[in-house]
C-alpha cells in the first residue's frame, strides 16, 4: 500500500453521503448528527458559528469527508490543515510513518498537508459544497453557520509562491476556480436527489470561501519573519488573522516543573526550543502592535494557542527523533499561556484555542471568552469524530454561546491552576497496561469484549453487569459463578486485568467491573447459597490438597460436575494468602467465610489441619485425580552483607494473628516493589509503635510492579517511598543503599538501572523483604514429579497434569506467586480434564447494537454514571474501534448477510499509514495493513501486501483477490473458490450494497 491518499471527486463524494445517509442513516460513519439552534449563534470575523468548536488544522482537515464527518458531528469551525509551498511527494518523504500516537496523552511527528496544495485546496472547496448541501438536507443548521479558517505557513517567502498565493486567493474567492465550478455543476446535476435543497440553494453557495488566516511558523521563526507575515496576511491580503503562539513562551523551568508535577518526568525535553523561539518578551509589543494595525484596517486579530510541544522520543514510540506532543498532557501548559497573556492584555487579546480540550474542559474554555476552539488529539480516540456532539451539547446546555466581549482573566487562571492536578490531565503513577491482547485481528468478526478476553478464565462480563444494576443480584451471581466460585475474593481483591483492557480507558476511566461483581455476590449471596446444592455424583473422585483460592475454586469445578471432592488443608481455615496472610484492612475473614460456603453447599469434604505429604499415596485410595494446590509458600531471599531481614509473608501473618501488636521498632524499611510489598508497608505502618515506613526499591514507582491502585493506597497509607536505592547492609539502625540511577530506554522502552558510585543511609530498627516466593520443588520431587531447571513441575499446558498420571499442579505453586484469578484459570483447566469436558457455559451480552451505538463518544465517568453496564460500550457486540478513530474514515463497518456482527473493511486509497488504528485496536495487530482491505486499482494492490481485492467488474461480481498471499482471480458466485464463502459475501455486499465506497 501506499501513504499517498486518493481524492474523491465531488459528484462521488456528494453521492456517498446521499447513499450512505438513505441506506445506513450515517454520513462518513456518524451515527448521531447535531442539529444546531440557528437561533443560538455568535459572530467572528463578521460571519455567524453555530458552535464555537471545530477540527484543528491536521489529519481531520485533511479531506473533504473529514470535514463533512466533523460537521455532521457538531463542528461550525474548521481551521483547515496548513498548507506550506513543501506539499505532495516532497513533503510525504519527509514524514515518517506512522505518525501519530493517542493512546494516552498525543504524540505526531507529521507536519501539513500530505496533498500537493492545489489538491488540498480542491479538498476544501469540495467539502465547502458538501457542508452547504448537508446543512440543509438534514437540517442540521443554517447554510451560513460555519466557518472555514486557512491555516498557512511557515515564511513569508513560502506565502508569496505562485503556489501558496494562489490557494490564499482562491479560497478568499473561488468563483473562478475549475473546482468551484466543477462541484457547482454537479450539485446541481444532482438536485433531483435532494429533497430539502433546490438548485437555487446551490447556486447561492457563496465563492468568499474565507476570510481569515490562522499563521502557523515552524519553531525558530524570527519574531520579525512572524510579524512580517501577520503584516502582509492583514494589509495585502485582507484577512483576519491569528499567529500560532508556542507553549515555550512560558519558560523552560516553568514547563518542566509543570510536566515533572503532573507525572510527565520521563517526558524529554531540554532548553533549545525554549531558547529558538520566539521569546515573550518579543511577543508582547509584537502583538500589541499587531492589534493596532488589525485595528486599523477593520479587521480582527489575535493569537491561536498553542502550537505543538516538540519533545524527544526516546522509548520508540514513533520512527522520528523528535515528535508533537499533544492533548491530555497539552492542555495545563496551553491553558497556561492563554491566562498568561490574558493577564498581560487584560483580556483584550482576542485567543483561538487547541491544546488538551475535550468535553470535560470545553464549557470552561469558551466560558472564560476564548473561542473558537478546535480538537484533534481528542478526536484520534475510540467515539472519534463523534466526540463532538457532547461537546456541542456541552456548550449548549451551559449557555456560553455569547458573544466575544474579552477574555475573562480571573477565570482562565482559575482553569489554568486546576489543571495541574486536575485526574483528566494529571499522568498515571504507572506505565499504562497494554490493552491489547497477544493474538492477531481475524479477517472477519473481529468484535470482542477485551475485559472478557483479558479475564484469565473468561468471565461473562458483559452479561452480569446489567443484571446487577437492574437489581436481579441472584441471576447476576448464577452468571459470575459459572466461572468463578470466589465472588467475594474477586469482587475485593482482584487485579482486575479486564480493566485494564477495558476501551472506556480511551474515554476517561474503566467500566468498574470488580465493584460491580461484589455488589452482585453481596446482594445475591443467601438466595444463591439457598440455592446450591450437592450435584449427582458422576462416579469421579477427587483430593485436593491446598485450600488457598486456587484450591478451593479446583474444589468448586469438580463438586458442581458431580465429583466427589475431598479437600485437605493443612491450616484451621481455607482462604490461603488471602485468609492467612493478606490484612483484614485489604479484604476481611467474613469475605473469604463466604466463598468457602459455596463449597460446604455442594458437598465438598473439607478436612482442616491435615497436611498431606504424599500424593500417590492419595491416589493408591481410590482418588481418579489429586490436585496440588499447595501455592508458593518456599520464601524468598534476600542477603544483605551485613544485618538481617525479615521475610514479608512470615511478618504479616504475625501482624493479622497478633492484630499489629508486632515489635518492629520505629522505623521500618521494605525492600520491594510488588503488591506484596505494598501489604507489608501498608501494614508496617498500622504496627504499634512505627512512625515512618520507607519502601525501597532500585527504580522508580514509575516502573515497580504493584497494582498502581496499591501503590496509591500506599502513597495516602504515608508510606514513604525510597526510589533507586539498592539495599547493601543494616548496621546501626541504619540501612546503607547504593545510589542507583536509570538508563536510557533500550529498543524495547525498558529502563535498567545501574549505580552511580555513591551509597545514602535511610533509618531502619527493622528491614522486612518482600522479594517473592518460590514453588515447593522439594516437595514435588519428593512425590516423583519432574521439575524444571527452577524448580516448577512440569505439566501439561493445556491440563496442568504432571508426569505423574492423575497427579495436576495448579494455583501459585506452579509458576510462583500470581493473581488470585490466575489460580482459577489453572483450577479450571485441570478440572476441565478430570471431567473431560468444560466446566461451564456462556452467557451472551444481552445489549443491542443501537444501544451501544448511542454510547460512543460520549465521556462519563463513575461520578456521572453509577450504572456501570450504562456506561459499558459493549465491544462485543459492536467494537468499531478503528472505524472511529481513522480521521480519513478509511475504515468502515459494513453488514454483511449471513453474519451476526457486522464486518470491518479496510479502504486503502483513503489511507495515510498514518497508524492511529493500530493503537486502539484490542488485538496484537494494526487494522491499515491486517484487515481486509478494498483497493481502488490493480496497481494500488501491487503496492500492497494486504489480503484483499479490487472489483474488475462489479456486475459480473469478478474481483481481483489476494488471500493468504495469493493473488487470484474470482469470480464470487463460484463457490469452488479458494476464497473462504465469508470473504466473498463481503465483496458481494460491497459490490451490491456499498458501491459508494468503490472509486
Amino acid at each position: 500500500m501506499s501513504d499517498i491518499m486518493t481524492s474523491v471527486p465531488f459528484r462521488k463524494l456528494l453521492d456517498w453521503v446521499l447513499r450512505e445517509k438513505e441506506e445506513k442513516g450515517t454520513i462518513f460513519g456518524v451515527r448521531r448528527p447535531y442539529e444546531a439552534d440557528p437561533s443560538e449563534t455568535v459572530q467572528i470575523f463578521g460571519r455567524k458559528l453555530e458552535t464555537q468548536i471545530g477540527p484543528a488544522a491536521g489529519p481531520h482537515t485533511q479531506l473533504a469527508q473529514n470535514i463533512a464527518a466533523a460537521y455532521v458531528a457538531g463542528s461550525r469551525f474548521f481551521e483547515l490543515k496548513t498548507v506550506q509551498i513543501m506539499d505532495g511527494e516532497e513533503l510525504s518523504a519527509c514524514v515518517n510513518k506512522p505518525c501519530i500516537l493517542a493512546e494516552d496523552e498525543g504524540y505526531n511527528c507529521e507536519w501539513s498537508t500530505e496533498l500537493y496544495v492545489p489538491q488540498a485546496m480542491e479538498e476544501y472547496i469540495k467539502a465547502w459544497f458538501l457542508l452547504h448541501i448537508i446543512s440543509k438536507e438534514y437540517g442540521l443548521g443554517a447554510a451560513d453557520g460555519f466557518q472555514f479558517n486557512i491555516s498557512v505557513g511557515y515564511d513569508l517567502a513560502g506565502l508569496k509562491s505562485e503556489k501558496i498565493n494562489t490557494f490564499i486567493d482562491t479560497m478568499t474567492e473561488a468563483k473562478d476556480s475549475s473546482i468551484f465550478k466543477e462541484c457547482m455543476r454537479e450539485a446541481k446535476l444532482m438536485a433531483k436527489r435532494l429533497h430539502n435543497v433546490t438548485e437555487e440553494d446551490i447556486e447561492a453557495i457563496p465563492s468568499d470561501i474565507c476570510n481569515s488566516a490562522t499563521i502557523s511558523t515552524l519553531h525558530g521563526c524570527p519574531p520579525q519573519e512572524i510579524e512580517s507575515i501577520a503584516d502582509y496576511l492583514l494589509k495585502e491580503k485582507g484577512l483576519h488573522t491569528f499567529i500560532k503562539c508556542n507553549p515555550t513562551l512560558l519558560g523552560y523551568e516553568f514547563a518542566r516543573k509543570t510536566m515533572d508535577g503532573m507525572g510527565y518526568d520521563y517526558m524529554v525535553f531540554g532548553d533549545f526550543h525554549f531558547k529558538d523561539d520566539l521569546q515573550y518578551e518579543d511577543a508582547v509589543p509584537m502583538l500589541t502592535r499587531l492589534m493596532k494595525l488589525a485595528d486599523e484596517k477593520n479587521l480582527e486579530f489575535g493569537v491561536k494557542i498553542t502550537n505543538t510541544f516538540p519533545v524527544d522520543v526516546k522509548e520508540n514510540q514513533l520512527p522520528s527523533g523528535e515528535m508533537y506532543m499533544s492533548g491530555k498532557a497539552l492542555f495545563p501548559l496551553s491553558i497556561s499561556l492563554a491566562a498568561k497573556l490574558s493577564e498581560e492584555f487584560r483580556g483584550k487579546l482576542r485567543i483561538s484555542y487547541s491544546g488538551g480540550a475535550d468535553a470535560y474542559n470545553i464549557a470552561e474554555i469558551v466560558g472564560a471568552g476564548i473561542w473558537p476552539v478546535t480538537v484533534a488529539t481528542t478526536l484520534l480516540k475510540p467515539g472519534g469524530y463523534q466526540r463532538l456532539s457532547q461537546m456541542a451539547e456541552k456548550l449548549q446546555e451551559r449557555g456560553v454561546m455569547l458573544p466575544f466581549k474579552g477574555v475573562d482573566v480571573n477565570a482562565v487562571s482559575e482553569l489554568a491552576v486546576k489543571a495541574r492536578t486536575d485526574k483528566h490531565h494529571v499522568k498515571a503513577a504507572k506505565p499504562l497496561p497494554s490493552r491489547k491482547m497477544k493474538q492477531p485481528v481475524p479477517l472477519l468478526d473481529c468484535y470482542v469484549a477485551p475485559c472478557k478476553e483479558g479475564c484469565p478464565i473468561h468471565q461473562d462480563i458483559t452479561a452480569y453487569m446489567p443484571l446487577t444494576d437492574e437489581g436481579k443480584y441472584k441471576e447476576a451471581l448464577e452468571v459470575i459463578m459459572e466461572r468463578n466460585p470466589l465472588p467475594f475474593i474477586t469482587g475485593t481483591i482482584c487485579a482486575h486485568n479486564c480493566m485494564s483492557k477495558c476501551t472506556r480507558n480511551f474515554y476517561e476511566e474503566p467500566v468498574h467491573i470488580r465493584d460491580n461483581k461484589l455488589k452482585a455476590a453481596m446482594g445475591g449471596y443467601e438466595d444463591v447459597l439457598n440455592s446450591l446444592n450437592p450435584a449427582e455424583k458422576n462416579g469421579k473422585k477427587a483430593a485436593v490438597i491446598g485450600g488457598g483460592p486456587a484450591g478451593m475454586a479446583c474444589a468448586y469445578y469438580l463438586a458442581k460436575a458431580g465429583t466427589e471432592v475431598t479437600l485437605y488443608e493443612k491450616t484451621d481455615s481455607l482462604g490461603g494468602v488471602v485468609r492467612h496472610v493478606i490484612p483484614e484492612f485489604r479484604i476481611p475473614a467474613a469475605s473469604v467465610e463466604k466463598d468457602a460456603s459455596f463449597l460446604r453447599k455442594l458437598g465438598v469434604d473439607i478436612q482442616l489441619n491435615v497436611e498431606i505429604e504424599n500424593a500417590q499415596a492419595l491416589r493408591k485410595q481410590g482418588y481418579d485425580a489429586v490436585i496440588l494446590a499447595v501455592g508458593a509458600s518456599k520464601p524468598g531471599e534476600l542477603s544483605l552483607e551485613k544485618g538481617g531481614v525479615i521475610n514479608a509473608l512470615e511478618f504479616l501473618k504475625e501482624f493479622k494473628e497478633k492484630d499489629g501488636d508486632v515489635m518492629i521498632g520505629k522505623n521500618v524499611a521494605v525492600i520491594g516493589g510488588g503488591n506484596t510489598a505494598m501489604d507489608t508497608a501498608r501494614a508496617a505502618k498500622r504496627t504499634k509503635g512505627v512512625e515512618h515506613v520507607y519502601l525501597v526499591y532500585r527504580r522508580t514507582k514509575r516502573y515497580m510492579p504493584a497494582d498502581e491502585e496499591e501503590l496509591l493506597m500506599a502513597v495516602e497509607d504515608g508510606v514513604e517511598f525510597k526510589e533507586l536505592l539498592s539495599p547493601v547492609l543494616l548496621e546501626d539502625g541504619e540501612l546503607v543503599c547504593k545510589v542507583m540511577e536509570l538508563s536510557d530506554p533500550d529498543k524495547t522502552g525498558r529502563r535498567s538501572v545501574k549505580s552511580i558510585g555513591k551509597r545514602t543511609g535511610i533509618p531502619a530498627d527493622t528491614v522486612i523483604a518482600a522479594v517473592g516466593e518460590q514453588v515447593p520443588s522439594d516437595f514435588y520431587q519428593e512425590n516423583g514429579i519432574q521439575v524444571d531447571s527452577r524448580g516448577r513441575a512440569k505439566t501439561d499446558p493445556e491440563t496442568l497434569m504432571t508426569s505423574q498420571e492423575g497427579i495436576y499442579v495448579i494455583g501459585d505453586g506452579l509458576c510462583g506467586p500470581a493473581t488470585v484469578v490466575e489460580g482459577m484459570r489453572d483450577a479450571m483447566l485441570a478440572a476441565s480434564d478430570i471431567l473431560g469436558s468444560s466446566v461451564s457455559r456462556g452467557n451472551d451480552n444481552p445489549a443491542q447494537k443501537s444501544d451501544c451505538c448511542e454510547k460512543k463518544g460520549i465521556l462519563k465517568d463513575s461520578k456521572e454514571e453509577e450504572n456501570q453496564s450504562k456506561r459499558c460500550l459493549g465491544c462485543d457486540v459492536v467494537c468499531e474501534n478503528c472505524v472511529d478513530v481513522c480521521p480519513n474514515r478509511a475504515n468502515v463497518s459494513i453488514h454483511v448477510p449471513g453474519f451476526e456482527k457486522d464486518q470491518v473493511v479496510h479502504i486503502d486509497y483513503m489511507c495515510n499509514e498514518c497508524g492511529n488504528c493500530r493503537s486502539f485496536c484490542p488485538y496484537d495487530s494494526a487494522p491499515y495493513l491486517d484487515k481486509f482491505t478494498l483497493f481502488a486499482n490493480e496497481k494500488d494492490m501491487e503496492n500492497s501486501k494486504n489480503d484483499g481485492f479490487f472489483v474488475l467488474d462489479r456486475e459480473e461480481k469478478k474481483c481481483l483477490v489476494r488471500y493468504l498471499g495469493e493473488t487470484m482471480t474470482v469470480n464470487l458466485e463460484d463457490e469452488s473458490s479458494a476464497v473462504t464463502e465469508g470473504l466473498r459475501r463481503l465483496m458481494t455486499v460491497i459490490c451490491e450494497d456499498y458501491a459508494f465506497y468503490l472509486l
